[in-house]
């Protein structure tokens, strides 16, 4: 196994390729109920009130599930492949401080750690474990990476699993079915589609398509196996899909969750190793 394709694949699931197509709002409400599922679809019209009331407590509802804490731990299972036939499957450990560190441990073949990533608001920090060197970076290298403001926050919300780039200002569409609730958003750099729960405003899915009509990027982010986990609502299974010319699979299968615990995160470099 090339572990250096194992810590890419690591660095996808933090560092989705986040970037989509434009398309323009229309200013026309449009409402149609059909079918025995009540389908409500509602082209969004900034001037009307019901409609921007029904895209208002959708959002609503949806942060209401923001997860708040103040610590998170967690063993995560990723499984990553792509359309080259790469396969990787191993474990990673992930720890946070709120709005503070992000410590992941990468573990190889048998449990011995291959690398140990930490991330704070202004720096980058990644020790190769079995090849005896680290790198430093500003938060800069996150963004040459993503070709997007990405930044230390978008990815703690990711592996927390709240919603990122949620921007309610530009809504281009409303649905409403028997069991879902669908709300599609156009930001400065994607267009976003939001699928959540009915009954509770999970997400269950978010769809990030190019602005940029000369890209074809995508990434699909599915979300499962929600639970209580201390009074918050996680979900624990996930799937990232990462399209452009090639496509990238992974799969993230949370364990061991915990909030607000006391933890640590060591970076502590041997004398030996090398800087790159």
């Amino acid at each position: 196994m090339k572990f250096s394709g194992m810590l890419s694949g690591a660095f996808i699931f933090l560092f989705p390729v986040l970037i989509m197509f434009g398309c323009r709002s229309s200013k026309k409400l449009q409402t149609t109920v059909t079918g025995k599922d009540s389908v409500i679809t509602v082209l969004v019209n900034p001037t009307d009130t019901d409609s921007v009331k029904l895209v208002h407590d959708a959002f609503g509802r949806i942060r209401e599930n923001t997860i708040d804490f103040n610590t998170f731990s967690a063993k995560i299972k990723v499984d990553y492949k792509d359309t080259r036939q790469q396969k990787y499957d191993f474990n990673s450990f992930a720890r946070i401080r709120k709005d503070s560190v992000i410590w992941i441990s990468i573990s190889a073949v048998l449990g011995i750690e291959a690398f140990r990533v930490l991330i704070t608001p202004d720096s980058v920090k990644i020790m190769n474990r079995l090849d005896n060197y680290v790198q430093f970076h500003t938060t800069d290298y996150i963004r040459e990476i993503t070709q997007l403001p990405v930044d230390f926050y978008i990815l703690q919300d990711i592996l927390i699993g709240n919603p990122f780039y949620m921007d309610s200002t530009n809504v281009l569409l409303y649905k409403e079915s028997e069991n879902t609730v669908s709300l599609s958003t156009l930001g400065a750099f994607f267009k976003q589609l939001f699928i959540v729960r009915k009954d509770d405003f999970a997400i269950t899915h978010s769809k990030l398509d190019d602005v940029d009509i000369t890209r074809h990027r995508t990434a699909d982010f599915s979300f499962g196996e929600y639970d209580l986990i201390q009074g918050r609502l996680f979900s624990a299974k996930r799937n990232i899909v990462i399209t452009e010319k090639n496509r990238l699979d992974i799969t993230l299968d949370f364990k061991q969750m915990e909030f607000d615990k006391a933890l640590t995160y060591p970076f502590n470099v041997p004398k030996n190793y090398t800087k790159k």
